[in-house]
């Protein structure tokens, strides 16, 4: 039973929006702040990719924890009134994700999930981010990193700074 009434509820699912939403413009900060240059909504790539990095050949989907169905994640959970409309709506969700995921790795895309909730905090973020983009170079070049190398691709450069950042701040993974 909802609580409120059908035309404030139509007015509430209204107002969701589907691009440049909050999380997202976290990330692409951070990402600017990393040193990245990216596109936004490449249509021409399969499930029209949130943030394109064609440097490091990667794709970011920020997802939204209760749209794309976050495993066991507090945001992810399913509303008490049309159960049957809304568990076909995330089924679909959920296949959609996985072919369009599919298609990127297909065609040579490196494809990085952001969770909302994960937004929340920058600083784990930031290392996520850049170890992805760390390990991807680290494929690429068919080769470890040199310990003692000078670091120098953004994403480096930004681990770097958060791993100095988690060391002052008693962080460790």
């Amino acid at each position: 039973m909802d609580r409120i009434t059908e035309e404030r509820r139509r007015w509430n699912m209204s107002r969701i929006r589907g691009r440049d939403t909050g999380p997202e413009k976290v990330v692409r900060s951070l990402l600017h702040r990393m040193g990245c240059r990216f596109r936004l909504y490449r249509r021409d790539l399969p499930g029209c990719p949130d943030i394109v990095l064609p440097k490091h050949r990667s794709v970011v989907f920020v997802h939204g924890c209760f749209w794309h169905r976050h495993a066991r994640c507090r945001f992810s959970y399913t509303p008490k009134s049309r159960v049957g409309f809304w568990s076909a709506k995330f089924a679909e969700n959920v296949r959609r994700d996985t072919r369009v995921r599919r298609a990127l790795r297909n065609l040579g895309w490196r494809v990085i999930i952001v969770w909302e909730c994960q937004t929340a905090n920058p600083q784990v973020l930031v290392t996520k981010l850049a170890r992805a983009f760390e390990q991807k170079e680290r494929s690429r070049a068919g080769t470890h990193p040199v310990v003692g190398e000078k670091r120098r691709s953004c994403c480096c450069r930004a681990m770097a700074a958060a791993d100095r950042q988690n060391h002052r701040s008693g962080v460790s993974f």
